[in-house]
């Protein structure tokens, strides 16, 4: 094994690095619409894979120490994979953390209050920044791509991203004040909330990750702020069992509907979110709809 070290260190030399990894499905397809065919990337992730819990691969690990730039969420999103960026920036490899670019924001409760939220995508404005970031920094790090290519590629998607933000304004627009509030399976839409004008009431897993629990009390807890507030709707991953939604929106003695979102992974093509902008048309209709109806 110490024979093999330094002939994995040589393999991994600067001038054999090449093409881009990118560790979420959501930044796959960013990175996508701003290089095109320009340079091949690689996204680490499926569709419908868990950030929070995604474990990569030893060919996936390596695939990482081999690219021009690595382009990951950071902000402890990609929980599984983080020791392998920070390996790959210490043997020299480029990485971008998207989320640290787009002015983040904190959790504002719950046992994550005050930790940076890595949920930035549903907010259109911070995807226009991580956009910028990623264009910004493939042009900077990946040698003999297509600059032109890349700008003007980049220039067309910021276009759709805009359209994108005055769609969704317009939608949400159209839901009373009194019924923005947010019940869901964990904290993942803080970014929207304040975008966009609305409260979030609670989550059913009272953290910004998926891998921990909620107790008997939180749950007691949440169901109390559902009843005082009159919440129609619970939102839930649409990637993961909705059972302790279903369970909280039984708890609370309400009609209370449970509601799959796409909110940390895009599908495979024809599964309603296969892109990013396909994912947040998707939502948005889902939340607009969600809570317009009545309210028990």
């Amino acid at each position: 094994m110490a024979v093999l070290t330094p002939l994995v260190a040589a393999c991994s030399s600067d001038t054999d690095r090449s093409g881009i990894v990118v560790t979420t499905t959501i930044l796959g397809d960013l990175t996508r619409a701003v290089v095109g065919d320009t340079v091949p990337v690689r996204v680490l992730m499926q569709a419908g894979a868990d950030p929070h819990s995604f474990a990569i691969s030893a060919r996936q690990a390596a695939d990482i120490e081999r690219s021009a730039l690595v382009v990951h969420n950071g902000l402890g999103l990609e929980e599984g994979v983080a020791r392998h960026v920070e390996a790959a920036a210490a043997a020299g490899v480029a990485t971008l953390a998207v989320a640290e670019r787009v002015d983040p924001i904190a959790y504002t409760s719950d046992e994550s209050a005050g930790k940076p939220d890595p949920h930035f995508w549903t907010d259109p404005q911070r995807v226009r920044k991580a956009v910028e970031a990623i264009s910004a920094e493939v042009l900077a790090q990946v040698d003999g791509i297509d600059a032109a290519a890349v700008r003007a590629n980049t220039d067309r998607y910021l276009a759709e991203l805009d359209q994108l933000d005055r769609w969704m304004t317009d939608r949400f627009a159209a839901i009373p004040p009194e019924r923005r509030q947010l019940v869901t399976d964990h904290h993942v839409f803080g970014y929207l909330a304040q975008r966009f004008g609305f409260r979030v009431i609670g989550a059913v897993i009272p953290s910004g990750t998926t891998l921990a629990s909620p107790s008997a009390s939180d749950l007691d807890e949440l169901a109390g702020a559902i009843r005082a507030a009159g919440v129609g709707a619970i939102f839930a991953d649409s990637a993961q069992p909705e059972r302790l939604s279903r369970v909280l929106a039984e708890h609370t003695g309400l009609q209370v509907q449970v509601i799959a979102l796409h909110t940390e992974s895009l599908t495979p093509p024809g599964g309603g979110a296969a892109t990013y902008l396909e994912m947040a048309r998707a939502n948005t209709e889902a939340i607009a709809r969600g809570l317009s109806g009545p309210t028990t």
